[in-house]
Parts: C-alpha cells; structure tokens; sequence
C-alpha cells in the first residue's frame, strides 16, 4: 500500500463542510494551499441517498474525501432519537465509502467519535480499548454506527490496499457549533444556558447530572489542524503495521487532558460573566464517568493542540453571541 498523504493539486471533497469540524477543515486546507476544495449543501447533495452520492462522486471523481458528515448531538438528542442516529449515520457512512471505492478515491478520512470506546474503558483511552467491552447505553446507536464506519475504512484497506484511515475526536467545541438549547453537546449548550440566563438575570442556572463526570474538550480548529496533518502524513502505514500489528487503522485526536462537568461550568459562567448560582440536577442521566483519549500516537507525529479551553471557550462564545443571538 502507497501511504501518499496529500498534494496541493488534489481535488478534496470535505462532506459535512458546514459543521462544526468540516468547516474548520475547509479552513485549514485553505490557509494551506489547498485550491481544489469541493463542497455540497444538504439541499444540493443528499448523502442519505445512494444513487446521488454515487452520481455526484462519478462527475466529480475527487482525488481526497474528508468525511466530517454525520447527525450528531448531545445525550439528550442520542438518547430519544435512538433510531434515527443509527439509521441515518449508517446510510451517509456506507453511502460515501461504497461511492469512494467504485470511483477510487486516493485517500479517505472518516472522522469517528471518542463514544466508540467502552463506558468503561481504562483512562486514557487507547486506540486498541475498541470493543473490548459494552458501550455506554444512552448513545450505543450512535457508537455502533461509527464503529461500522470505521471498521469498514479498515476492511477497504486490508482488502483492497486503499490508502485510507479514520480519526476519533474527542468532543470538540468553537465557532459554528451547534447551540440548540436541547440537541447540542455539553459545552455549547452550557454556553448558551449561561448567556441566556445572564441577559434575563436568572438567579440560577440548573445543569444534568452530578457535575462529577470528566470530559476533554478540544477546539475544532486545533482538531482540523491535526486531521489535515495526518492526511497530509506519509508514515501512516508504518504506524498502524508496528503499533495496532494492522488490526485497526483509526488515530485518537485529543488534548491528552480533561475536566469536570462542574470545573467546565464554572469557567463557562466565568467566561459569560454569570453570578447566579449553579445547581446540578443529579435526578438527570451522567452519561460515560470520563472519557480521556490517549494521545501518544498523534504526540508520536509532533501534532498537538495549541488553544486553551478559556480562550477557546470565549471565541465559542463571542460566535454565538454574534451569529446566534444578534
């Protein structure tokens, strides 16, 4: 297998380009020299359906697929749209890869989730901790989906010697996230419940669970940074031969560090400048105890994360406030 990386002539089609990491990845190929970026709207290319998916890779032919597209939320949303989360990351997944294949996509990145690992892994969590027991309940479909992307990324390599390989993000934050006030992740929903209870002068803010979960935050900036540097890697094989003996293919992306619900809290009221007070309502579900991703390999590749989670924080927050509530 050639481990080719990038080339500034490529053409990249990035899937999920308005999210929160796939507009980030555009950014960075950007800044990089990167000219042929190609990008689709939902409107303009639906991933769920196959024929469009296959059609659209036909006429294009793109040299480089980032898959950052997915149906993506907090533990509220993975929890009651269980179904939904399975089916639809499923179909995009399978939709995209199978289309990448016929059309011989040179190299692919799947992006997956820290969820992959056990509820509960041993921290940090290893690239090789996958599926070594059960996964946490409240986002098992969204896991399983994943898992199913990522195994398949690693199925197409051994089988047919494609130069591909998938990335598991820890849970990412920044400008162009999603602030819905039930859907989101922990942190943008934190911004958002923060800043709204700010402006109306709410003596309290009542946050999920025990406060004492851990989690580790990464500014989605710093992730696309990371994955563009992997991709543009060319000793990928070498890694994935002498450290996972070519039984997996996938790469953490992380800080290497983490919080608690309760720290994450209170710097967000710091950040927004709350006074109130907070109070945790352990009556709601926890989720995973900690997720921590080790870092080593990508550490190994000289690729770390620059920003720190107040200064990511305060340009998160200064995004919503600009495009989100103005």
């Amino acid at each position: 297998m050639m481990d080719s990386g990038l080339r500034k002539e490529d053409k990249i089609f990035v899937a999920g380009h308005k999210g929160l990491v796939g507009s980030a990845i555009v950014e960075v190929l950007k800044r990089e020299g990167y000219a042929k970026i190609e990008t689709r709207t939902r409107q303009e290319l639906d991933l769920c359906h196959q024929a469009t998916v296959e059609d659209f890779f036909a006429r294009v032919r793109p040299d480089v697929v980032f898959m950052a597209a997915a149906k993506v939320g907090g533990i509220h949303s993975n929890n009651t749209y269980r179904a939904d989360f399975i089916l639809e990351n499923l179909q995009i997944q399978n939709n995209l890869i199978g289309a990448a294949h016929k059309n011989k996509v040179r190299r692919l990145v799947f992006l997956g989730s820290s969820c992959i690992y056990p509820r509960n892994c041993p921290q940090p969590m290893k690239e090789e901790h996958l599926l070594t027991s059960e996964l946490e309940y409240t986002n098992r479909p969204y896991a399983i989906a994943k898992i199913g992307g990522l195994e398949l990324v690693n199925a197409m390599r051994q089988q047919y010697g494609h130069d591909w390989f998938s990335v598991m993000p820890t849970n990412l934050y920044g400008p162009r996230d999603n602030f819905h006030p039930e859907n989101s992740h922990v942190l943008p929903a934190l911004i958002r419940r923060f800043e709204e209870a700010r402006l109306n002068g709410a003596p309290e803010v009542v946050v999920w669970g025990s406060g004492q979960p851990r989690r580790e935050f990464m500014y989605s900036l710093d992730c696309a940074e990371a994955i563009v540097q992997l991709a543009e890697h060319t000793s990928l094989d070498k890694i994935f031969a002498e450290k996972f003996k070519n039984e997996w293919s996938h790469i953490n992306v992380g800080v290497g560090s983490d919080v608690s619900i309760l720290e994450l809290a209170t710097l967000i009221a710091e950040c927004v400048g709350y006074k109130g007070n907070i109070r945790f309502d352990a009556s709601k579900p926890d989720g995973t105890p900690r997720k921590l991703m080790d870092v080593s390999v990508l550490k190994s590749l000289k690729i770390e994360s620059s920003t720190p989670l107040a200064v990511g924080i305060n340009n998160a927050l200064q995004w919503f406030r600009s495009s989100v509530l103005s």
